[in-house]
């Protein structure tokens, strides 16, 4: 009798776990093993005594815990878990950064449906597997091609700020002109439109009031 897979499910999308178990459910081989949605949860199911699964399914952007906090939770207490990671986030850094911190799989979500069932066999197996848009990019950054920055949890772009373009942004956010802020800051003009093209890159905005918006929406100011 071929043994079952055994599989945890973390995300904080109650809506997206049964979809995700939906999925699941149509192979006789796999086998659901309770759920979490917090990263907190995650960590306290599997530091509980006969919890046990053989795959974890774990979405990075979690409360209390991420999914980073997760994974160097298991690696700080000895865990040897199989993580497929299923994120909405395609940014080469995520991923390479999961990876090291030991993930086997990484599937993006609007590719659940087509790839989770194959990827937890891989997985089980002692596979890596991933998902085709995540496969681009790897293969992009393994032959040396540059890589576009993908989506990223806004804490992780957040930190990739220099302290000076966080600087910048604050004086942009309260309306100080390029001058104004050459001023404050004893900057050359030329810098400061430097720092701002860099923040319009990195945020994702495409001028003054969407970094304005953006730096309140995430309290940054």
């Amino acid at each position: 009798m071929k043994k079952k897979i055994y599989v945890h499910v973390a995300d904080d999308h109650k809506i997206l776990i049964e979809g995700i178990i939906a999925v699941i459910n149509t192979d006789k081989d796999i086998e659901i093993k309770d759920y979490s949605l917090t990263g907190k949860e995650v960590t306290d199911w599997f530091d509980k005594k006969g919890n046990i699964a053989d795959v974890l399914i774990l979405d990075i952007t979690m409360p209390i815990l991420d999914g980073f906090e997760v994974l160097r939770h298991f690696n700080k207490k000895g865990i040897a878990q199989k993580v497929i990671i299923l994120s909405s986030y395609d940014d080469i850094k995520i991923v390479q950064e999961m990876l090291s911190l030991g993930c086997k799989g990484y599937i993006t979500k609007n590719n659940a449906g087509e790839h989770i069932v194959n990827a937890i066999k891989a997985v089980a197996r002692g596979e890596q597997y991933f998902s085709d848009d995540i496969q681009k990019i790897l293969l992009k950054s393994f032959s040396g091609h540059h890589v576009p920055a993908g989506e990223a949890p806004v804490k992780k772009i957040i930190e990739a700020l220099t302290e000076r373009e966080i600087d910048v942004l604050k004086l942009i956010t309260k309306e100080y002109s390029s001058p104004e802020i050459a001023e404050k800051l004893n900057l050359a003009l030329s810098t400061v439109e430097t720092y701002r093209k860099n923040l319009l890159r990195k945020l994702k905005v495409k001028n003054a009031v969407g970094l304005a918006m953006y730096a309140v929406k995430n309290k940054i100011v």
